[in-house]
């Protein structure tokens, strides 16, 4: 152990006693679910008093959730309050392009959960249950973009035309009426999507984050493209994290009660029990979907991506469009069976994703000048970014880029059918997704295509057109609540029937056609 530098600040969230009294650090992942959530919140009242309380005691309150209290401090502060010692070590972490190195992780001693502080012994212990200390998380993406001339995706055409997105915006699904937010670095108002007129909010600061205007890494302004190529009309909103407290952006963004949430980063969880500030981030999942917002996130760039793996979200994989139009499993995106949550395999359905050594695959527009634009200008790809540091545009992907890819898609599908849920949205993707039978995904995790879903690529990748038109049939001849069998692909709009003129067995047999499933 190190010694901490007392001056330190370390962002934390503080949980309130639940009121279902069980705390929300003593519950398994799969105890904190949609249907359960609410049991993890807390009296209002109690959490007043802890605000107070926090405040008091020398915290920055950066936010106020349901379930938890975003806070930040300097070492002494929390080792004062909660009458404890906050230690440091280096751990074993993997970073962005799947570099395998470590990072600093703060702990208290008074609990055997890595992160979590018990102010039971504290003048705390009426208030709260637990203090979970923040660690970092890391892009799912890669900063070096190809040279001229190499075999890349341009935004938005090619990444339209390769999830077939072009056919659904044809049909009139181009996410028009729908609010999707994005959790990452940051949003840049880039000449490319001013002229484009994109329909772009405000962005809004998650707890420690600063400077809205700029995007100082570019992760976020890039990676928005891929969102934006697919579904063009949407309301389009950036919640910029500081990375220090990736639940408190994600709370951010259930806040603004959008209809789909898109997540290009995570930690590395091979293995359980969950770290305390994960099972926070899972809580404000699950309660995102309780609420009815469809969550996609990144599996991982070999990563055992999470929040990618929890059951509840849709996991984004990757697959690798060839220049003679075929496809295979990328070996930059992940692919596994989770230990954490049994019977959970990502991913769930593939994007558009680059091949190892660092998934330099879609050329996307970030600002000026920051750590992407720099960090890989000059030289010779794959090592270099064969473009000017100063231009603002570089080549990256990685899961980072499926992820708001197939939010893009579930805008479409939610346009044409309003009550789409995301356990909807999932099986509708699945059941539509061109099935990919060559590669396999990143060492680090395996996975291996072949006919049928598989652990390299899910069920496959996405096609946005016939997702749209799968979730507008099922809107048009299906009364609500009925359901149909999880089923895979082109319709005409207008062949769609009025409400009510079908049997199941008609519907089911239409639905094959539109599929192109012969019997």
């Amino acid at each position: 152990m190190a010694k901490v530098t007392k001056s330190k600040v370390l962002f934390a969230h503080a949980s309130v006693h639940s009121i279902g009294g069980k705390s929300l650090f003593s519950a398994h992942p799969n105890e904190i679910r949609p249907q359960t959530v609410q049991a993890f919140r807390s009296e209002k009242e109690l959490t007043a008093q802890a605000v107070q309380q926090l405040q008091a005691s020398g915290f920055n309150v950066l936010q106020v959730s349901p379930t938890t209290i975003a806070i930040a401090a300097p070492v002494e502060v929390y080792e004062t309050a909660f009458k404890t010692k906050i230690t440091r070590r280096e751990e074993p972490v993997v970073k962005e392009e799947g570099k395998e190195t470590t990072a600093e992780m703060f702990d208290s001693p008074s609990t055997d959960v890595p992160g979590l502080i018990d102010p039971g012994g504290s003048p705390f212990a009426d208030v709260l249950e637990g203090v979970s200390l923040n660690r970092p998380v890391y892009y799912f993406a890669n900063k070096f973009a190809p040279p001229v001339g190499y075999w890349h995706l341009r935004i938005p055409g090619d990444v339209s035309l390769g999830l077939n997105a072009d056919r659904a915006h044809r049909a009139g699904f181009t996410g028009q009426g729908i609010h999707a937010v994005m959790v990452d670095s940051g949003w840049y108002q880039h000449p490319y999507f001013v002229a484009r007129g994109y329909r772009i909010n405000p962005v809004v600061l998650g707890p420690g984050a600063a400077a809205p205007e700029h995007d100082e890494n570019g992760h976020g302004t890039g990676e928005s493209a891929n969102l934006l190529a697919v579904a063009p009309d949407v309301a389009f909103t950036m919640v910029k994290m500081s990375f220090v407290d990736s639940a408190g952006a994600f709370q951010a963004a259930v806040a603004l009660n959008p209809h789909i949430i898109s997540c290009s980063w995570g930690s590395d969880v091979q293995t359980g029990p969950l770290r305390s500030d994960d099972n926070v981030l899972a809580a404000a999942v699950a309660d995102a979907v309780r609420r009815g917002i469809i969550v996609v996130c990144s599996g991982g760039n070999g990563h055992f991506g999470f929040p990618g793996q929890h059951p509840d979200v849709i996991a984004a994989g990757g697959v690798f469009l060839q220049p003679d139009g075929s496809l295979r499993a990328s070996d930059y995106a992940s692919g596994f069976a989770s230990l954490v949550f049994p019977g959970r395999t990502v991913p769930d359905v593939s994007g558009l994703v680059g091949m190892q050594p660092h998934g330099a695959y879609i050329m996307l527009p970030v600002e000026p000048r920051n750590q992407i634009d720099t960090g890989g200008a000059g030289g010779v790809h794959p090592a270099r970014d064969q473009t000017l540091s100063y231009d603002g545009w570089a080549a990256f992907s990685g899961t980072s880029a499926a992820a708001p890819q197939l939010a893009g898609i579930c805008a479409l599908m939610k346009q044409a059918n309003s009550s789409l849920t995301l356990a909807d949205a999932r099986a509708i993707l699945q059941r539509t997704a061109i099935d990919v039978t060559l590669g396999s995904s990143h060492p680090r995790t395996g996975g291996v295509a072949g006919v049928g879903p598989d652990l390299a690529t899910g069920a496959g990748l996405a096609d946005a057109h016939k997702a749209t038109m799968l979730a507008r049939l099922r809107a048009v001849v299906l009364p609500p609540g009925t359901g149909v069998a999880p089923l895979t692909t082109p319709a005409d709009p207008s062949t769609l029937l009025a409400p009510g003129k079908l049997t199941m067995d008609e519907y089911q047999a239409f639905e094959d056609m539109l599929l192109g499933i012969s019997h």
